[in-house]
């Protein structure tokens, strides 16, 4: 599938960066260059291939971070919201870091 300029639009529009006509035509290329690196994975073997669960460990041990998979109820935004320092319109409001 081709990356388009509306594609590119799109993903510079949820960043919130505003992009001329030329970076979106820079860009698209770029980026399909990348994907396209990214895809040779698809082509490697890794049906012998154990999955690894969690960080560097030594071989054949376990990390303690290994836990069920359990449903648990959330906070729900007004539990949440209401520990926050300067909640607006029902979001947590941070500093800008620039």
């Amino acid at each position: 599938m081709p990356i388009t300029e509306a594609d590119i639009a799109k993903v510079a529009q949820l960043a919130h960066l505003e992009l001329a006509e030329a970076e979106l035509k820079t860009f698209g290329s770029q980026i399909a260059e990348i994907v396209a690196y990214v895809e040779q994975l698809n082509e490697l073997d890794t049906t012998n291939v154990e999955p690894a669960i969690g960080g560097l460990t030594p071989e054949g041990e376990r990390t303690s971070t290994s836990r069920g998979d359990e449903i648990e109820g959330s906070l729900g935004q007004k539990t949440a919201l209401a520990e926050a320092p300067d909640p607006a319109s029902g979001h947590f409001r941070v500093p800008k870091v620039l």
